[in-house]
C-alpha cells in the first residue's frame, strides 16, 4: 500500500492511498466466492452459477462493496501509522475497483491546527467599578416583597387597574368564525406585567368582575397559530375574578419572613452584599470576555469548519430553546441572526483552541484536587449537598464539562496575570 499525505491547509489534510493489485484481487475473489455460494440465479442450483453469470448480475455491486471495504480497512490503518487524529468524517473520492488493477482513493478530512506558540503578553482590558446604590437595594427589596405578597379579592365596585390579577375566559374569532382551539378558560394574568397583548389589557382596564369586553387585534404574520397569522382577530373576554396584590409591610417581621434576619437593616445589608457579589462577577466576566477577544485578535489561526458548524448548531438550539421558554414558537433564526451566531461560534472555537494550547504549553493540568474544589463551588452556587453534586458529576459528559470549565478559568487567570487591566 502506498500513501501520500498532504496538508492542504493548516486544518485540512488529504490522504492519497493506493492499494496493491494483489490485495484487490484477493478481496474480489473473496466477494465473488461469497456471492456465488448464496446467490439465487434462475436456471442454476445455489452455488452452481458460473463466474461470468455472477459477474454480469452482481459485478457492479461486488466492486462497490469491495471498494468500501478497502477504504474502511485501510483508512484507520493509515491514521494509526501516521499518528493523525481527524476531527471530521473523511470525504472519500475513490476510483472504480477493477480486476488485477491497484485501487486508489483520496480521503480529505479536518484536523486541529498545530499551534506552536500563543502570544498573550500585554493584552488589554478595562474593569468597570463596582458601586451598589440604594436604589438597587430598594429594587431588590421590592422584588422580595412581591414574592411574599398575597392576593386578596376585591369588592364589586373595584375597577381593574395596573397590578391587579384577573382571571378571564376568552374566545377568538376571525370574522364570523370562532377559532375553537385558540381560546381558553380560567386564564390568570397580572395587568401591566406585559404578558397580555396591549389591546386586550387596554380593554380590561376600568372594567369589573362579571363584565364582558371585546378587543380587536391585528395578529403578526409569524404568530404560532396558523389560523391567526396576519389576521384581524376579535377576542371576546369574560372577566371572572379580580384580585389585588397586597405587599407586606417593610419592617423587621418582613425581614424574619424572608430568611435568618432579625431586622430589616440586616436584610438590607445582606441584599447589598448579594448585589455586590453579582456585580463583581459581572465585572470579572466582562474582563474575561475582553481578554478572550484580544487573545483571538492577537493570534489569527485557521479553525476547522466542522467545529464551527457544531458550535453554531449548539448556539442556535440554545437561542430557540430560550425563545420557546418565553412563549415564542420560532423554529429557526433569520439570516442576519444566523450570520451573527456563526461569527460568534467561530470566535468561540478559535478561543478554545488557543486556550487549550496555552494550557498544554504551560503544563496546566486538572487533578482530583481541582475537581473537588470545583464540585464544592457548584454545591455552594446551587445550594445542593456536596455528596449529591459529586454523584451528579460522575457521569462522563458532565465531568468533562466541569474539567473544561476549571481548565478555562486557570488559563484565564494566567492570561489576566500578564494583562494590563485598566481600572474604572
Amino acid at each position: 500500500m502506498q500513501v501520500t499525505v498532504q496538508k492542504l491547509t493548516p486544518v485540512l489534510m488529504e490522504f492519497d492511498v493506493v492499494v496493491d493489485a494483489d490485495r484487490v484481487h484477493a478481496e474480489l475473489e473473496k466477494s465473488y466466492s461469497s456471492v456465488g455460494r448464496t446467490a439465487h440465479v434462475r436456471g442454476f442450483r445455489p452455488g452452481k452459477a458460473p463466474r461470468q453469470v455472477i459477474a454480469q448480475l452482481f459485478g457492479p455491486k461486488i466492486a462497490s462493496d469491495v471498494a468500501q471495504r478497502l477504504v474502511d480497512e485501510t483508512f484507520p490503518q493509515v491514521l494509526s501509522e501516521k499518528q493523525i487524529q481527524p476531527i471530521s468524517a473523511p470525504a472519500i473520492e475513490s476510483q472504480p475497483v477493477a480486476p488485477d488493477q491497484p485501487f486508489g482513493y483520496k480521503a480529505r478530512f479536518e484536523v486541529l491546527p498545530d499551534i506552536a506558540e500563543v502570544n498573550f503578553d500585554h493584552l488589554h482590558a478595562k474593569r468597570s467599578p463596582i458601586a451598589v446604590t440604594d436604589a438597587q437595594v430598594d429594587e431588590q427589596i421590592e422584588k422580595l416583597r412581591r414574592e411574599h405578597s398575597t392576593l386578596e379579592a376585591v369588592g364589586e365596585d373595584h375597577t381593574i387597574a395596573d397590578g391587579d390579577v384577573v382571571t378571564i375566559d376568552f374566545t377568538v374569532h376571525v370574522g364570523d368564525r370562532q377559532i375553537r382551539d385558540a381560546g381558553t378558560q380560567d386564564f390568570t394574568v397580572e395587568i401591566g406585567a406585559g404578558t397580555l397583548i396591549k389591546d386586550i389589557e387596554t380593554s380590561l382596564l376600568g372594567k369589573r368582575a362579571g363584565e364582558s369586553v371585546a378587543a380587536d387585534v391585528d395578529m403578526p404574520q409569524e404568530h404560532r397559530h396558523p389560523k391567526l397569522r396576519g389576521k384581524r382577530v376579535r377576542f371576546k373576554i369574560s372577566i371572572r375574578t379580580v384580585k389585588v396584590r397586597v405587599l407586606p409591610n417593610l419592617d423587621d417581621e418582613f425581614a424574619k419572613d424572608t430568611g435568618d434576619f432579625e431586622t430589616l437593616d440586616a436584610l438590607r445589608t445582606n441584599v447589598r452584599e448579594q448585589i455586590t457579589k453579582s456585580e463583581k462577577e459581572r465585572s470579572e466576566n466582562s474582563v474575561a470576555e475582553q481578554l478572550v477577544a484580544e487573545l483571538v485578535k492577537a493570534n489569527p489561526i485557521d479553525v476547522p469548519g466542522s467545529l464551527v458548524d457544531q458550535q453554531t448548531r449548539i448556539s442556535e438550539q440554545e437561542i430557540i430553546q430560550r425563545a420557546r421558554a418565553m412563549g415564542n414558537s420560532a423554529q429557526g433564526l433569520g439570516e442576519q441572526l444566523q450570520a451573527q451566531v456563526r461569527a460568534e461560534s467561530e470566535m468561540k472555537v478559535r478561543a478554545g483552541l488557543l486556550m487549550a494550547a496555552i494550557a498544554r504549553t504551560n503544563g496546566i493540568n486538572i487533578g482530583d484536587k481541582e475537581i473537588e474544589e470545583g464540585l464544592a463551588e457548584l454545591a455552594e452556587q446551587t445550594g445542593k449537598n456536596i455528596a449529591k453534586v459529586r454523584a451528579e458529576y460522575r457521569e462522563k459528559q458532565k465531568r468533562d464539562m466541569l474539567i473544561g470549565m476549571i481548565l478555562e478559568n486557570k488559563v484565564l487567570d494566567l492570561i489576566e496575570a500578564k494583562a494590563h487591566i485598566e481600572e474604572g
